[in-house]
């Protein structure tokens, strides 16, 4: 939106030319997503109040949660209206990639709302069925998949790249790409939302991986740099950096408000998107085994719980005190600030492996 107008006015007034520059309106979208957060930020915590939308705490959890109890949770709503008003405003809306990546974001958003909605609202612990909530996000990355398959314009669009490695990748047939689309996306997003269970402890991750994905959207859509680096040149590629930039922004606004002790919890409605929208820019910008390298925080809580579902079940113990994993650490002793800043420091390790990947091949 703002896109267009300055380009109309530097037609009379050359210094406008300066936003067609998408690393400036990189800076500037996440500027205006913190700005947006901390403007409505407290107006949506004391809403969230009044109307006693406040997180049910599990029972079995540690001990040191239950003070939790009745925190305003489904605060990721601010996060996404962060993130889709700043998108409107500097990306360019002539963009697919940038439509599909807030569509899909949004998208998820409306099944954790409704999830969330359903648990702290009609009071169901259940929420939105496992089922439902599977079967909606499935059809969602599906239609992504087969969008993004159909418009690729060249092999390389669609080929598993191998990080560390310049020759090595691997043509991707329709129901292969479609089905790792699939999983990328799905995988990533309930990864994100098994994680959000500390103060602090998602979004922050997520702000690291997101702006590190903003940096390989840019490279990606550069047809110079792509090619000095060996990574395949996505046009159009480039304006997802903008979208990451108010992912980054927005999530450290909402970090502010969500630092222990948590004025507010993200909820599902959060979560859910935020994971979606990490998977569909690292499909789009053919970095999905990167995305796995830095999102390794996201990775390890899932592994947690898989496995400690699969030996419960197998042979009828736990490997871990309980899961997901930030859990086990808490019962072992650590408190909750010790956990959120050490798988930060994992995260921000790992963000920079991944990004090494740019070069090291």
């Amino acid at each position: 939106m703002l896109l267009k107008f300055s380009q109309w006015l530097s037609q009379y007034i050359h210094l406008f030319s300066v936003f067609n520059y998408i690393t400036l309106r990189a800076v500037l979208a996440a500027i205006t997503a913190l700005f947006i957060s901390f403007l409505v930020g407290p107006l949506m915590i004391r809403k969230l109040t009044a109307y006693k939308i406040g997180q049910a705490v599990r029972d079995d959890g540690p001990q040191t949660h239950l003070i939790k109890a009745g925190t305003p949770t489904m605060g990721g709503a601010l996060i996404l209206i962060s993130i889709a008003i700043t998108t409107l405003l500097w990306a360019d809306l002539s963009n697919k990639y940038v439509w599909v990546a807030l569509i899909t974001t949004l998208s998820y958003g409306a099944i954790g709302w409704l999830d969330d909605y359903r648990k702290v609202v009609h009071r169901n612990p259940k929420g939105l069925s496992a089922k439902a909530k599977m079967f909606w996000q499935s059809i969602i990355a599906l239609v992504v998949a087969a969008y993004l398959w159909q418009d690729a314009s060249l092999p390389a669009h669609t080929d598993l790249i191998m990080p560390f490695f310049k020759h090595l990748v691997f043509p991707l047939a329709a129901s292969s790409f479609i089905l790792l689309t699939y999983l990328v996306i799905v995988g990533t997003s309930n990864a994100v939302n098994l994680t959000d269970g500390l103060d602090g402890l998602a979004i922050m991750p997520t702000v690291m991986v997101s702006s590190a994905l903003a940096i390989f959207a840019y490279v990606a859509g550069h047809a110079v740099f792509a090619k000095y680096l060996g990574i395949p040149h996505i046009p159009g590629a480039s304006e997802l950096a903008v979208f990451c930039s108010a992912i980054a922004g927005a999530g450290l606004a909402f970090l502010w408000f969500n630092a222990y002790p948590a004025e507010v919890f993200m909820g599902d409605v959060g979560a859910l998107a935020l994971g979606a929208a990490l998977g569909t820019v690292a499909v789009i910008v053919r970095q999905e085994i990167v995305l796995l390298i830095m999102g390794g925080v996201f990775v390890l809580e899932t592994l947690s719980v898989i496995i400690q579902v699969t030996s419960f079940k197998l042979t009828g113990k736990r490997i871990f005190r309980m899961a997901p994993l930030h859990h086990h650490y808490e019962l072992k002793g650590w408190k909750e600030n010790q956990v959120v800043v050490r798988f930060w420091i994992i995260s921000m390790v790992l963000v920079l492996i991944g990004l090494t990947t740019l070069k090291l091949r």
